[in-house]
């Protein structure tokens, strides 16, 4: 009877033991979720928040200064009535500062006049103040009365005017200097050949007469752009600061001028959606803190998308190997070991692996083979958005050789034997049976690859990410794609505008924001991976049944 009691009581214990472990469990999973859950809420709020035209507020202190801005925080001492505020003054030009603590104490009256403006600008950031005329040179286009109205119809031609100057400066004269450098280039290459000397003086003097003709179409076009640079810049705003100083700006270098204070509701969310259009569609200016991410956008996708071309074959031939073919070893074991050894590598190892090998040796490889008249100027022996994928493809490898391997070995022997029996043969069943029974496992591997790529930046700043690229790596220009080009990227940006801005205060709502786009980004392609793998397990379960 003792040790049946003793049994019984041993039981209990395990059991309680048991509903406590599994309450901790349960209590550490709610944890991480609420944690997670209020850590994309502040994302998101924070990165919205960028977007949203804020009050302006114009403040009279106890010296008679006036000031005139957004109020972005405000700080209480405990136990202290009154506080310091935040403003975010704008006025960069005049100020040399685009915030400033307030002290509550100080301010004798303050209010939010309807007639300020908020005028966004390619350069010197936000402009805070009044408009007082329109100009034209020495002539007076509208004074105080007209020129809101004045100034809305000449925008909207400045800034058609505007695009017309830089499709011209990016197309007609890009495409005369793009000759002109192929010609270069031919001339070069026609050094290096082994022609006969008659014949290489021919088509020297044929390059070198292309090149006159050129040269002087390229002084005409760059007279023509000249002038309409001029004639952007003549219409001019003159604004009033809140300290009484006046500035000239000219009408073509405003992005958008509006009156927050007497803006309603609706207007407020046209205004925050134009904002988030930018975002997504603009380039960036100011040394990334204003403006789009655009190209950044594109460096992500265009990376993660090359990355998962290099890496699923790779991934899938090496799983299939050692899943279907390779007899169980050492050797065997011993590869298993190394992959997944290779999964807790350092990233920046793998950076600095990709700098040696695909961009050194690759690169200079194909530089010395195909590209010598461009020497010493590198083509592909520097970084670019193809060695950063393949980079990224050999980080990654380890995760969809493992996921893929448990895929395969999810799949029913029976199906292998049935395909068999059936007169298939061992590749027509891997390829038909085999693989497609294992795609979801195949899909979760490429999954954890995807949202690993998107997010890395320590590799990718050796082998070809930078901080602004001139031009995107897809164009109009043959052969369209250039695979060798360098690339922006948002973790990068993210890393660029937070840490590396000159004026970090005020570009932090902006990484906020890149940081929302990032995380919306993965899950969407993340959810998009989800998808199809449910979709290809439901199909597989189904025929199974």
């Amino acid at each position: 009877m003792r040790d049946t009691r003793d049994t019984s009581a041993s039981g209990r214990r395990r059991g309680v033991v048991g509903q406590v472990m599994t309450s901790l469990t349960g209590g550490a999973l709610a944890v991480s979720v609420v944690l997670i859950v209020g850590l994309f809420g502040l994302i998101t709020v924070q990165g919205l928040a960028h977007f949203w035209p804020m009050d302006l507020v114009e403040f009279t202190l106890a010296d008679g200064s006036v000031l005139l801005g957004e109020i972005h925080e405000r700080q209480v001492e405990p136990d202290a009535e009154q506080g310091e505020l935040r403003l975010k003054i704008g006025n960069r030009d005049l100020t040399g500062l685009d915030f400033r603590w307030v002290d509550e104490a100080e301010v004798v009256s303050q209010g939010r006049p309807a007639d300020v403006v908020v005028l966004e600008r390619l350069e010197w950031g936000n402009f805070h103040g009044r408009m007082v005329e329109l100009r034209r040179g020495e002539e007076r286009l509208a004074g105080p009365d007209a020129v809101a109205t004045a100034f809305e119809d000449l925008h909207r031609r400045k800034v058609a005017e505007r695009e017309r100057t830089l499709d011209f400066e990016r197309g007609e004269i890009g495409d005369v200097n793009h000759e002109i450098e192929s010609l270069r280039l031919a001339a070069r290459k026609l050094e290096l050949s082994d022609r006969p000397a008659s014949e290489r003086a021919r088509e020297e003097a044929r390059i070198e007469a292309r090149v006159t003709e050129l040269e002087a179409h390229y002084a005409g076009l760059a007279d023509q752009l000249s002038r309409m640079r001029d004639d952007l810049e003549r219409e001019t705003l003159l604004m009033e600061a809140p300290d009484g100083r006046r500035r000239e700006i000219p009408v073509a270098h405003v992005v958008r001028a509006y009156r927050p204070n007497a803006m309603g509701t609706p207007a407020r969310l046209g205004l925050f959606g134009a904002r988030i259009g930018e975002f997504l569609s603009a380039g960036p200016r100011e040394s990334n803190t204003e403006g789009g991410v655009f190209p950044a956008i594109f460096g992500t996708v265009l990376m993660v998308f090359l990355m998962s071309l290099a890496v699923v074959p790779l991934g899938v031939i090496a799983a299939v190997y050692l899943r279907e073919y390779a007899k169980e070893g050492p050797l065997v074991r011993l590869i298993r070991i190394a992959v997944n050894n290779l999964a807790g590598v350092p990233s920046i190892v793998f950076g600095v692996f990709g700098l040696g090998f695909f961009v050194y040796f690759c690169g200079g490889s194909i530089d010395a083979l195909f590209y010598p008249e461009r020497l010493p100027t590198p083509t592909f022996g520097t970084g670019g958005i193809l060695w950063a994928s393949l980079t990224l493809a050999l980080l990654t490898l380890p995760v969809v050789i493992v996921s893929t391997e448990e895929g395969l070995a999810s799949v029913p022997r029976a199906l292998r034997e049935g395909s068999r029996a059936l007169g298939a043969t061992r590749l027509e069943t891997l390829l038909r049976v085999t693989l497609p029974a294992a795609a979801p496992g195949l899909l979760t591997g490429v999954i954890l690859a995807m949202a690993r790529a998107a997010g890395e930046v320590a590799p990718l700043m050796i082998v070809g990410m930078v901080k602004l690229a001139p031009t995107l790596p897809l164009d109009g220009s043959f052969p369209f794609v250039h695979l060798e080009r360098k690339f922006m990227h948002l973790g990068f940006h993210i890393f660029d505008v937070g840490f590396q801005s000159p004026n970090v205060e005020a570009a932090k709502p902006l990484a906020f924001a890149t940081t929302l786009l990032i995380v919306v980004l993965v899950f969407a392609m993340t959810l998009t991976a989800i998808v199809v793998r449910e979709r290809l397990r439901s199909r597989f379960r189904g025929q199974a049944v």
